[in-house]
């Protein structure tokens, strides 16, 4: 099973509570992140794109990096570890993006992928004067069905003469082509969704659900494998998931505990409001499971709460579902959490047998990530 990190590019990670570690987003922070996943043999770090954040006591969300040139320096200091970065479709133009993208796959040497949004926030949009209106919610995958159609154009031949109801190219030249293919992931769990990510992702990432039910996402990887049967096209599963671990069971379910009795309701409530604003697409599990109260203090994403050990478990029950080639991890504190995986975690693994990881050691130092 492959593993990668979702890094925080936003202030705080992933937890939505006063009780959990306060912090502000950097280039340093990401690159001792990222060295130490590419030293512990990760296979991946993906960066999201937020415009805008939900405030409350702890302004969650309202200090963020960008995702491209923020992965462009990630590719120049590091050597093996792929890097993907995320495109906001409705106010990044296909070519843009795409030369983008052939610029840092020339910095990492063919390391670098990328993850496609259609938008879901309107006030991350709206404040740009650029939200195209709430029709929007409903049209977003015929949008994003021609923007990776003129990608895949680019990337492949240096040129499109696209012709769609959403983007008219003339002639557009975009050189060098990458050196590699490029890797598109995208996170639809709708009908519209599932069926985009068969029919032009190569990868696409599952919401994880509750807490310690590793497979709870099995629905999810069924329904992809049922929509690439119909598109004949090899698209795996990738699982988000939180890892909240210590040396026993108890200790990782006090700190959760702990996290979640911190929780912004602020922000939290801010992150309701603008989920129950889609009242147009009718199914994005993604949106809903985000905006649920029952644990909106990490957005609700899949929790693995438990002992080293425990977590290692859990994790090779993930890789057994069909369909799922890997995971994509969120830590309370990434720094530890990373060094953790990397130590505690992945050793005890079965499905990380083989993993191009160092022997692990308590006293390892990744001394190039200072």
């Amino acid at each position: 099973m492959k593993v990668g990190v979702f890094i925080p590019i936003g202030n705080n990670g992933w937890l939505l509570s006063e009780n959990a570690p306060q912090y502000k987003p950097s280039f340093a922070l990401n690159k001792e992140i990222v060295l130490a996943a590419e030293h512990y043999g990760l296979d991946f770090a993906l960066s999201m794109i937020k415009l805008r954040g939900f405030g409350g006591k702890t302004e969650f969300w309202d200090y963020n990096l960008e995702s491209f040139t923020l992965m462009a320096g990630l590719a120049a200091v590091t050597s093996k570890i792929k890097l993907y970065g995320t495109a906001a479709s409705l106010v990044m133009s296909p070519a843009i993006v795409a030369r983008m993208a052939a610029t840092i796959d020339s910095i990492s040497n063919g390391r670098f992928g990328v993850n496609l949004v259609t938008g879901w926030q309107r006030p991350e949009y709206s404040q740009m004067g650029m939200w195209p209106g709430d029709e929007f919610f409903s049209t977003r995958y015929n949008y994003l069905t021609e923007y990776v159609q003129v990608l895949r154009d680019l990337w492949g031949t240096g040129r499109s003469d696209f012709k769609g109801e959403h983007f008219t190219m003339e002639d557009c030249q975009v050189k060098p082509v990458p050196q590699v293919p490029m890797k598109v992931i995208c996170a639809g769990q709708s009908d519209a969704g599932m069926a985009f990510s068969a029919k032009y992702a190569d990868y696409n990432f599952a919401f994880g659900k509750g807490v310690n039910t590793p497979k709870a996402f099995a629905p999810a990887a069924e329904k992809l494998i049922a929509a690439t049967a119909q598109t004949g096209r090899h698209v795996t599963t990738f699982v988000l998931m939180m890892v909240i671990a210590d040396e026993t069971d108890e200790a990782a379910r006090a700190k959760w505990e702990h996290y979640k009795a911190g929780a912004d309701q602020v922000a939290i409530a801010w992150l309701g409001e603008q989920g129950a604003a889609d009242t147009r697409s009718g199914s994005d599990t993604n949106v809903r499971q985000m905006a649920d109260p029952t644990s909106a203090v990490n957005i609700n994403m899949g929790t693995l709460v438990g002992s080293y050990a425990s977590v290692a478990r859990m994790l090779d029950e993930m890789a057994e579902v069909p369909g799922t080639e890997g995971v994509l991890l969120t830590f309370d504190d990434f720094v530890a959490g990373v060094r953790n995986f990397g130590e505690r975690i992945q050793p005890l693994m079965r499905s990380r047998v083989g993993a191009d990881s160092p022997v692990p050691s308590r006293a390892v130092a990744v001394a190039s990530a200072a």
